[in-house]
C-alpha cells in the first residue's frame, strides 16, 4: 500500500509544481531580475518590462497546463490501476510526458517574448 502512496505522490509532483508556481508566477512572482530563481532564459533577464512579462505568461501557462497535466495523469493512474494496463505498469511513461510538457511550455513564452520585445529588450508595441 505505501508503493501505491508513493507512485501516487510521484505521479503528480510535477502538475502540483505547475500550478503552484504558475500562481505565483501570475500573482506575485520574483520582483527583481536574478541568476537563482524564476523564468531565467536570456530574452527573460534583458530588463524588468521582459522579466515581470515572462513570469506572467509562463504562470498563466504553468497553471493551466499543470491543470490539464493533472486530470491527464490522475485519469490515466485510475485507469491503469482498473484496467490493469500494460502501457503504464510503471509511472515511469507517465513522469516522462510530464517532463516533456513542462520543458516544452518553455516555447510559449519565448515565442511571446519575442512577439512583444525587440532583441534590446525594447517593447514593439505599447502597453494598452
Amino acid at each position: 500500500m505505501e508503493t501505491n502512496a508513493v507512485m501516487f505522490l510521484t505521479v503528480i509532483l510535477i502538475p502540483l509544481t505547475m500550478i503552484g508556481f504558475g500562481l505565483y508566477f501570475m500573482k506575485i512572482g520574483p520582483k527583481r531580475i536574478n541568476h537563482i530563481f524564476g523564468y531565467r532564459t536570456s530574452r527573460s533577464m534583458k530588463n524588468q518590462d521582459t522579466w515581470q512579462f515572462a513570469h506572467k505568461h509562463c504562470g498563466r501557462i504553468w497553471f493551466l497546463w499543470g491543470l490539464i497535466l493533472l486530470a491527464f495523469s490522475l485519469a490515466v493512474v485510475i485507469y491503469s490501476r482498473t484496467a490493469k494496463s500494460p502501457l503504464f505498469e510503471s509511472d515511469d511513461t507517465i513522469f516522462i510526458i510530464q517532463l516533456i510538457v513542462l520543458i516544452l511550455s518553455i516555447l510559449p513564452t519565448e515565442i511571446a517574448l519575442r512577439k512583444n520585445f525587440d532583441k534590446y529588450g525594447n517593447r514593439k508595441y505599447p502597453r494598452v
